[in-house]
């Protein structure tokens, strides 16, 4: 039997957390045992299904993960799934753990004189946008990178990043991949409910040679037609838009976790 862990209520221990009670009535539905984070370890296959966690702590749940530790941060952090999305995505720059801010102009030297996008390995500001997440050029770089390091505290994950600026002229469409494969198109949790299905094939090659089992891609449209990859996720804690029928995903999960 497949089991989904999702994470237990702050205030109700014994429960599903609220936010994620909708998924875990669609998980047992599909066939899945419910499990809680809170709760021991179990023998059969799990998926995650929760909030975001660092590598670390998603290393030291006790459950037998479909996704692997070196899968999930893989694919939830920047430098891990950058180097097969390259040609795909904004040309990106960032520094390794612990290392200072003082560096970063000579890194983002080698994406130009901007505009740049400032976030860290999982997440930008950008309700922010103007002050911690939008450098218009080199000279504001640093300002804006220091303000968002700041304001992250001790939720910067890994260090900042700094990302090519790219005039999109729609919504984020994201996919939800599994074992490679679509399963699941829809709009980013933030955008309208309305999206394009773009196309996929330019895709799909990369997401396979990731190696990773479950995994989101938000992609839109470029002012020039071109549809790009804006972020790749994985799947376990990747927002599920409201609109999104989640039966479809948990049956999907429930059939791959055998594999």
């Amino acid at each position: 039997m497949t089991a989904v862990v999702f994470p237990a209520d702050p205030l109700r221990p014994r429960r599903v957390d609220e936010h994620f009670r909708a998924e875990a009535d669609a998980a047992r539905e599909a066939g899945a045992r419910v499990l809680l984070d809170s709760a021991p370890g179990a023998a059969e296959p799990a998926w995650y299904r929760g909030w975001m966690l660092t590598p670390e702590r998603y290393a030291a749940l006790p459950f037998e993960l479909c996704t692997t530790p070196d899968m999930y941060r893989r694919a939830h952090e920047l430098p891990g799934w950058y180097p097969v999305f390259a040609a795909v995505t904004p040309a990106s720059v960032w520094l390794p753990p612990g290392a200072p801010l003082a560096g970063l102009p000579a890194a983002a030297a080698a994406l130009g004189d901007g505009p740049f996008v400032v976030k860290d390995y999982v997440k930008s500001r950008k309700h922010e946008w103007d002050s911690a997440c939008f450098a218009p050029d080199a000279g504001r770089l640093p300002a804006v990178a220091a303000t968002f390091a700041e304001r992250q505290e001790d939720f910067l994950a890994g260090n900042v990043v700094v990302r090519a600026f790219e005039s999109f002229t729609g919504p984020e469409v994201r996919v939800w991949w599994l074992d490679g494969e679509p399963v699941l198109t829809g709009p980013h949790p933030d955008g309208p409910p309305e999206v394009p299905e773009p196309p996929l094939g330019h895709v799909a090659p990369l997401v396979r040679e990731l190696g990773c089992r479950f995994v989101t891609t938000d992609l839109a449209l470029r002012a020039d037609g071109v549809w790009r990859v804006v972020e790749v996720g994985d799947g376990q804690v990747s927002e599920l838009p409201s609109v999104a029928d989640p039966a479809v995903l948990f049956a999907a999960l429930v059939a791959a976790a055998g594999r």
